[in-house]
């Protein structure tokens, strides 16, 4: 999807959840646009991560949640194989041929998607009309187009008849992104948004594909610094390039080395004699936040929010220092939540703008006192240094992909 500056508004709210929210939007499109009723629908969440950035692209673990809000497309059948799109972003109508590898723009998320889809015999024969309408900002780091893609990819499946898994509906979405947009990225927000439990953060090895629910007991502040960035052209595809590199190389060390994340801890002296800088660096950070999250996700098991929370504000300097993936605004929010008594923060979704997470305890949950105090001295450090206020929301861990009624 193309990159869309949101500015931060002015807003600090506890919403109350809606059973879904975005079914009404997206059908009214659809109906607006096409002139007729869809004939099926279905919503997948945007994610925050709590541990492991960019360890998914190297064959690590990471631990994301999904959000509350969600993308919903709604699809019916098109006459002449096409496909026609329309998103409540812009209300624009696209016809497009998916099988034409020129796509562009937010149409080659879902080209891509049914291109996966005919691969396993679950694609439209006749084409297509859809409509998407979503809550996620784009280019915020909340996984936006992983939601749009395992949503259509759940979607067009059902018009086809075809019933996926989870798995396989993540494999779609995330082959979608990968293969045929060209962003250069992991697993983890396709799992996520296929896989998601309410009130469980989802442990994957992205090696294995293994996954793990761990129940989550805390309290999530996310705060929207408003800075955008666009993945496709952006840094993310250099650093994967880097981390390749880095692998690369180390084969001569260690010959059948295959994902950067799996190199031995007890071997960073030979790593760090093999590699150059930038490689050195991006290394060193791959491979500390792999035993981060691993360990991370065996204290958030027992409840230990406060050692979980110090992993996150470590996370997030190896993020600043190692990765060179942070932002100004993202750096000073995590110092302000600090500084106010938050157990933890960190840049989340790869970085260079977007949003941090920020972890509180048990106790200073709901309407409180604590999560209240601590977002408002965000939001003044905030305003003091860009004159302008971050949006703060409080988060839930929620639920996968999911079926939604059309009318």
């Amino acid at each position: 999807m193309g990159e869309m500056v949101e500015p931060a508004g002015k807003r600090y709210h506890w919403p109350e959840p809606l059973s879904n929210p975005m079914r009404h939007p997206a059908s009214a499109l659809f109906r607006s646009t096409f002139g007729g009723r869809p004939r099926t629908g279905a919503s997948a969440p945007g994610r925050v991560n709590l541990l492991g950035e960019h360890t998914d692209y190297n064959g690590g673990p990471v631990l994301p949640v999904a959000l509350q809000a969600r993308t919903t497309v709604v699809v019916g059948p098109a006459r002449d194989g096409l496909l026609e799109l329309v998103s409540s972003r812009d209300g624009e109508v696209a016809r497009i041929d998916w099988r034409d590898g020129r796509v562009e723009g937010w149409g080659a998320y879902l080209a891509g998607v049914v291109r996966e889809l005919a691969i396993l015999g679950a694609a439209p024969a006749g084409g297509a009309r859809v409509a998407a309408a979503g809550e996620l900002p784009v280019g915020a780091g909340l996984g936006s187009s992983a939601a749009l893609t395992v949503a259509a990819a759940k979607a067009l499946a059902a018009l086809a008849g075809a019933r996926l898994t989870g798995r396989q509906v993540a494999g779609v979405a995330y082959r979608a992104e990968h293969d045929h947009v060209g962003v250069r990225c992991g697993v983890m927000d396709q799992m996520v948004a296929a896989l998601a439990k309410p009130g469980q953060a989802l442990l994957v090895e992205c090696a294995s594909a293994a996954t793990r629910y761990i129940p989550f007991h805390g309290r999530l502040l996310l705060v929207d610094t408003g800075v955008r960035r666009e993945l496709t052209r952006g840094r993310l595809n250099e650093r994967r390039a880097e981390c390749e590199a880095a692998v690369a190389r180390l084969r001569l060390e260690l010959p059948e080395l295959v994902w950067l994340a799996s190199w031995p801890v007890s071997w960073l002296a030979r790593l760090k004699k093999a590699l150059p800088e930038p490689l050195r660096a991006r290394a060193l950070h791959v491979i500390g936040e792999t035993t981060r999250t691993r360990f991370g996700a065996q204290l958030l098991a027992r409840g230990r929010l406060k050692p979980f929370g110090r992993l996150l504000y470590e996370s997030h300097e190896s993020c600043r220092r190692l990765y060179q993936c942070s932002a100004p605004e993202l750096d000073l929010v995590v110092a302000a939540a600090r500084r106010a008594g938050a157990h933890g923060a960190r840049l989340t979704g790869a970085g260079w703008g977007g949003a941090v997470i920020v972890l509180l305890g048990k106790g200073e949950g709901g309407r409180g006192k604590g999560e209240r105090s601590v977002a408002e001295a965000i939001t003044r450090a905030f305003r003091r240094a860009y004159g302008r206020e971050p949006t703060i929301t409080p988060v839930r861990p929620s639920g996968g992909v999911r079926r939604e009624p059309v009318y």
